[in-house]
């Protein structure tokens, strides 16, 4: 069997090793260009609502996309250091600057989700009618339509790239759509003349925003602690060297996860009488099917002979 190209033959390189594809380069500078250009317009189209209606609740969204702009300019600035090449003191490369920016977008997001109960509630003990209703729905609508392109498109990013960064604004943008059709839900209300469920929403919103803040610190900590892939990627890895004819056995495998580039290393267990030449072979052709099947990936394959130790526990090799 030929073996086919090896990972990194779909990348750039550089002396020091791999860097991410150019294709998924373009597209997480783009997903993060996108981000910072939809915040910054809805800061503006809720500015203006808020002004007009005095509304708790689009003041909450306000708040919330002011902190969208500069948590999405953190992670513009992360994800360029991320997309960095390995150098001499990074061999490992810089990916990890996107976990390191998942965390700060968390704080922004805690932060202001804690000052909207704190403003919701006292709302809710001094009820203020909120004025110009239908053009403040009119803006809330057009924030809607807005967030909901854009999490298309970070969708498809992550599809492509993986990329934690882009995950953990998506993450928060979606519950910008939360709050966004809450918002929406609050005005038709109060216009219907209860203002009281303008705070009520405000605090349904604040109440999505810190679960969205506590989903991108777990997301962010395992990448920082580098935690284990799924068991299911784990599954399809050891599947698919296990696919090769000449593979005996998988063990030892160690998986993680930095930025959107993948770490895998595995002990591959071949026949002990083959030639040192034929084993490389095989390891390579290992590596490059998966590779297929996890374009970013760095991949360690160590051959061991059949017969040089007691195959692992089963307990060992589910892991």
């Amino acid at each position: 069997m030929k073996a086919s190209a090896p990972c990194f033959a779909v990348t750039e390189e550089t002396q020091t090793g791999f860097k991410v594809a150019p294709e998924h380069a373009h597209l997480l500078r783009l997903a993060t260009l996108a981000s910072v250009s939809v915040a910054s317009m809805l800061i503006v189209a809720k500015l203006i609502a808020w002004f007009l209606s005095d509304s708790i609740s689009i003041l909450a969204t306000l708040l919330d996309s002011c902190l969208d702009v500069l948590a999405s300019l953190l992670n513009m600035l992360a994800v360029r250091h991320a997309l960095e090449p390995p150098d001499n003191e990074h061999r490992f490369g810089h990916g990890k600057a996107e976990a390191l920016a998942g965390m700060g977008q968390s704080m922004f997001i805690a932060g202001s989700a804690l000052f909207l109960i704190l403003e919701s509630v006292r709302r809710l003990w001094h009820p203020q009618p909120v004025d110009a209703v239908e053009i403040s729905l009119g803006i809330m609508l057009l924030s809607v339509m807005l967030t909901l392109l854009l999490l298309a498109f970070q969708r498809h990013v992550i599809r492509r790239t993986a990329s934690t960064a882009i995950q953990a604004d998506a993450l928060h943008y979606k519950s910008d759509l939360y709050a966004n059709t809450g918002v929406v839900a609050a005005l038709v209300l109060a216009g219907w003349g209860w203002s009281g469920f303008d705070a009520c929403f405000g605090l349904l919103i604040a109440g999505f925003i810190l679960h969205s803040a506590w989903g991108i610190v777990r997301q962010s900590w395992d990448e920082l602690m580098d935690h284990e892939l799924p068991e299911e990627e784990r599954e399809k890895i050891r599947n698919i060297a296990l696919a090769h004819p000449m593979a005996e056995s998988v063990h030892d495998m160690r998986t993680r996860k930095s930025g959107s580039r993948y770490y895998i290393q595995l002990h591959l267990v071949l026949d002990a009488d083959l030639p040192l030449h034929q084993a490389h072979q095989i390891a390579d052709e290992v590596e490059a099917a998966i590779c297929e099947s996890f374009p970013a990936a760095d991949v360690i394959i160590h051959q061991d002979p059949t017969g040089l130790m007691e195959p692992p526990p089963e307990h060992e090799l589910s892991r």
